[in-house]
């Protein structure tokens, strides 16, 4: 796959975005003579619909598509991404009165709307898409790097776990630091104990693919980031065994860390002025001899005790001694993102990320950096009062409390618990489309990296967006 935008010195057919109410001036005006055409066609304007107009001798004159009303642009993201499904191959430039907001939204989703993942279809070829020449005023460096970010977060979760265990991922990791000159390197097996990452030993030790701990480097000055993904590559839920129907996804229990280097790659890529820092702890939770076991109590990196009152709770456990290294040596801002409990699927279902923070300032750059990235977030509340929930008298922390209520809540209240120094932000993403939307085949999808790529400079004082 190619994400490259049309040669703009090349000839371009026109592509005449029309809203609902701008119809009738587009047919009295610009689209005139095709007015009877596009009248007979039944065509509406409504958003992504999308006629080829006819020229003379039969040659292609251009294509109209809708743009709908306000409220079906504030219901469907990427609207205009449809149109890549029906235009043939070949130079277009977009033509109406679009903001730069909007234009840079239609860039952006006409490039994913390219997405395929098509490793275990070798035979099968790929259509010519239509290009689109980027639009004035449009970063096109910047829309690029977000989407081929974007294209390494798909692919990892896309991928079967018999293809993508701790090992594998870590070769990932290890591709994107080649790529940009990064550094890298990997606690793997037992030496995680005596590394001191005794929690992502334990959730990992039962499989036969060594679990590990994925520390890449990258930048030499500037303020500095941590960025902390979950990389549980495939989760059973250990002794405390998932249904089928659970296990179904759970190829995507990486996409916390898939995140992280889809991110990674468009800071890299972009050359933001920063250190970027990022921690993967890397395991497969499964049954066997040596399983972790329920009501075990472990000790972690940090030096807090945790009952273990649910094996599948253990995302969690391994992102404490990531969290706890990271703290170890400050960074300015400190992410985490997993893909974590399904109660934050319950509170607001598979298309928002859910994030808590602290800190207002972080929080409202997120906030602007979600609208500026077509990327919609939601702040959570670390709740205080639900601080007693997570201390079950027997250790200093419980994985998984029989509370009933806020489960999201009372895992990020967890993990805050390992976090000292930096301001930080925990994201409990779904990491996965449930059905195709435009520009967002079904499978999986990154949330909340075009967010935090335009909050950092901020955040961070990059100067610039």
């Amino acid at each position: 796959m190619s994400f490259t935008f049309g040669d703009p010195s090349a000839p371009a057919l026109p592509l005449h975005v029309v809203t609902s109410d701008g119809l009738a001036d587009f047919l009295a005006t610009d689209g005139a003579a095709w007015d009877a055409w596009l009248t007979a066609s039944g065509f509406k304007a409504d958003l992504g619909e999308t006629r080829l107009l006819p020229g003379n001798n039969g040659a292609l004159a251009g294509a109209v598509v809708g743009y709908g009303t306000a409220k079906a642009r504030r219901r469907q993201r990427f609207g205009l991404a449809k149109a890549v499904a029906v235009l043939p191959p070949g130079n277009w430039r977009l033509s109406g009165a679009l903001t730069e907001p909007e234009a840079t939204e239609a860039a952006v989703g006409w490039l994913l709307a390219g997405y395929r993942f098509d490793r275990y279809r070798p035979g099968r070829k790929s259509a010519d898409l239509p290009r689109l020449v980027c639009p004035e005023g449009v970063d096109p460096r910047r829309l690029i790097a977000m989407v081929e970010g974007e294209v390494v977060t798909r692919d990892l979760i896309n991928t079967p776990a018999q293809d993508m265990g701790p090992a594998e991922l870590e070769a990932a990791a290890q591709d994107l630091a080649q790529q940009f000159g990064a550094t890298i390197t990997a606690t793997v097996g037992d030496d995680l104990l005596s590394a001191n990452f005794p929690m992502v030993h334990a959730v990992g030790r039962a499989s036969p693919r060594a679990p590990r701990l994925i520390d890449l480097t990258w930048g030499q000055s500037g303020p500095r980031l941590t960025l902390v993904g979950k990389g549980v590559c495939f989760d059973t839920g250990g002794l405390n065994l998932k249904p089928s129907t659970g296990m179904n996804l759970m190829k995507k229990d990486m996409g916390g860390a898939a995140t992280v280097l889809g991110l990674a790659r468009m800071i890299m890529a972009l050359g933001l002025p920063l250190r970027l820092r990022v921690l993967i702890p890397a395991v497969e939770n499964v049954v066997s001899g040596n399983a972790l076991k329920p009501k075990d109590i472990l000790t972690s990196r940090k030096g807090l005790t945790i009952e273990v009152n649910d094996t599948d709770a253990e995302g969690r456990l391994v992102l404490a001694d990531a969290l706890a290294l990271a703290c170890e040596d400050p960074p300015d801002l400190l992410v985490s993102m997993a893909t974590l409990t399904g109660a934050a699927r319950v509170a607001v279902g598979p298309d928002l990320a859910p994030y808590y923070c602290d800190d207002p300032d972080v929080a409202a750059a997120l906030e602007t950096g979600a609208m500026l990235g077509f990327d919609p977030v939601w702040r959570m509340p670390f709740h205080d009062p639900y601080e007693a929930v997570i201390e079950p008298g027997i250790a200093d922390l419980d994985n998984a409390p029989g509370f009933g209520f806020a489960g999201s809540i009372t895992a990020a209240l967890f993990l805050r618990r390992f976090v000292e120094g930096p301001r930080y932000v925990h994201f409990d993403i779904y990491g996965h489309t449930p059905s195709d939307q435009p520009a967002r085949p079904k499978g999986g999808v990154g949330q909340g990296a075009r967010a935090l790529l335009h909050a950092l400079p901020g955040v961070l004082g990059l100067g610039g967006r």
